[in-house]
């Protein structure tokens, strides 16, 4: 049952809330909204058709302090079952604007990401061919500064819109205020502002960036690091190796019910990166020494294997398992709950900390359920 006190609250700014033009109140459960495809129930739904909307309700929900989710493309959330003393705000403004010859790009927060990317490449610009087929929204791009393939937003990314919940203002603010780093911003986990547009600046020469991440680099046959290829090429590379590790959506392939990626590669100091080498004797160890520093980031994906963990982990009728393509995404079979999710992610991370003695961190945002028990 929801809380009542949060339900008259809502009740009694209704008339406020009708007022708001480009907004929508909807009965939507979370996991119709989220690629896991698990979550409950929430307060009330509301879906915003503009930024000025999502401006609008948002700082009013705040002034009268009802709990508030921020919902773009829902692939980077893990949502308890059950009633949610929350409100869902939507965000579903979507244009995009593309300059071929300056490479300017803006994309409003509910654009899909896949989109934006389809349209820049299309257009004849490079720079975010490798962020190709990832899930979500635009929005939520510079949060986790999303990167993939040995590419980050970070490198392109030149400001975003925000909404300042503390200010109550909405200003341009630069990408270098955000503290962009491996899978962070200061966005991420604070609540302290909504992104509502970014801007990118990529190349008109539609060129790719150059190539970083081996296993692209082979299936394009590049012979040298940093090799760069037509955006295009890099972009159908990038979905093709997507799609055999069941990381883009389908709805019809259970493999892809995930939030992506739900363990970040750990950063260890380089005498722990030893002490897994030696214990399992695999001198191809995936190991990338951080500049200016005495540690190295692993492959959480390769740890997980290593631990004991296969590809379909538990199998069988499991209602969650590990993705059959790839050990890195934990997956809804069609019918697991939020605890299944979770079950499983304490089980993978307990067997990974005690086979390595590495605690691995979970990517995706948690909602009202937690990895810790």
């Amino acid at each position: 049952m929801h809380d009542l006190l949060l339900t008259q609250k809502l009740a009694d700014i209704r008339p406020q809330i009708d007022r708001i033009p480009d907004l929508e109140l909807e009965e939507t459960a979370l996991r119709d909204l989220t690629t896991l495809r698990v979550g409950g129930e929430p307060l009330l739904t509301m879906r915003c058709y503009s930024p000025a909307a999502a401006a609008s309700v948002v700082t009013l929900l705040d002034f009268h302090k009802v709990p508030l989710l921020i919902v773009g493309g829902g692939s980077n959330l893990v949502v308890a079952d059950g009633d949610l003393d929350i409100v869902a705000v939507v965000l579903d403004f979507d244009s995009v604007s593309v300059d071929p010859e300056s490479g300017l790009v803006h994309a409003e927060a509910g654009a899909q990401w896949d989109d934006v990317v389809s349209l820049a490449v299309g257009a004849g610009l490079g720079g975010i061919e490798c962020l190709s087929g990832i899930p979500g929204s635009a929005g939520a791009v510079p949060v986790q500064n999303v990167g993939a393939y040995g590419a980050e937003i970070s490198s392109v990314l030149t400001r975003v819109r925000l909404l300042d919940r503390v200010k109550r203002e909405v200003t341009w603010v630069p990408a270098e205020a955000l503290e962009l780093g491996y899978r962070y911003s200061n966005l991420k986990f604070t609540s302290r502002a909504v992104v509502l547009d970014i801007e990118l600046q990529l190349d008109p020469s539609g060129m790719s960036a150059p190539l970083r991440f081996g296993e692209l680099a082979r299936r394009l046959g590049a012979n040298g690091a940093g090799e760069r290829r037509p955006a295009g090429e890099v972009r159908e590379a990038v979905l093709e190796l997507r799609a055999g590790k069941g990381m883009v959506l389908d709805s019809a392939d259970h493999d892809t019910w995930s939030a992506g990626s739900f363990f970040t590669n750990p950063a260890v100091d380089n005498r722990v990166a030893d002490y897994v080498r030696n214990v399992t004797g695999d001198d191809t160890m995936p190991c990338y020494p951080i500049a200016d520093s005495d540690q190295s980031k692993l492959s959480a994906a390769w740890l997980i294997e290593r631990a004991g963990f296969p590809k379909g982990f538990p199998g069988g009728d499991a209602p969650a398992t590990l993705s059959t393509k790839h050990t890195l995404a934990l997956t809804n079979r069609g019918g697991a709950t939020a605890a299944d999710i979770v079950s499983l992610a304490r089980v993978i991370r307990a067997g990974v900390d005690k086979k390595f003695g590495v605690l691995l961190e979970p990517e995706p945002v948690w909602v009202g359920i937690r990895i810790d028990e």
